[in-house]
């Protein structure tokens, strides 16, 4: 069986976006020569997710409204986490309903998508570089 690791890094220039990767994972996929196996894409901040979706910029435009009216940023002090001198309760939050990381199969050296499937990065507590796990296993 084969392994393959690699990091990813971002450095968001704000402090919430949404970073359709599927194109990076994509390219280590063909780097690792796996054909058939399982792909795991992992956010390792947590203040960051990794999930699947549409790459569509309405629904990232939904995505984010939702995700300010379930845990919005401001005002910080709502959060006792933002009392230790941080600003970023909200990230974990959002993190936490977005996801850590997704598995996706690997058929015939490609992703196995179902129609319109991407893999994004999103960030919720950016201006700082962070990593994503792209580990790859498979024959």
């Amino acid at each position: 069986m084969k392994s393959y690791r690699k990091e990813l890094w971002f450095e968001i220039p704000r402090r919430r976006a949404y970073l359709n990767i599927t194109d990076q994972v994509t390219a280590c996929l063909l780097e690792s020569g796996v054909q058939e196996g399982l792909c795991l894409v992992n956010a390792m901040h947590i203040s960051a997710s990794v999930f699947i979706n549409d790459d569509e910029s309405g629904l990232h435009a939904d995505f984010e409204r939702w995700l300010e009216k379930i845990a919005p940023e401001k005002p910080h002090a709502q959060y006792d986490h933002n009392r230790t001198g941080e600003d970023n309760a909200d990230a974990h939050l959002k993190r936490t309903i977005m996801g850590r990381e997704v598995v996706v199969a690997v058929t015939a050296g490609k992703l196995d998508f179902g129609p319109w499937e991407q893999i994004f990065y999103g960030e919720f507590d950016g201006l700082r570089r962070k990593r994503v796990l792209v580990k790859i296993i498979g024959e």
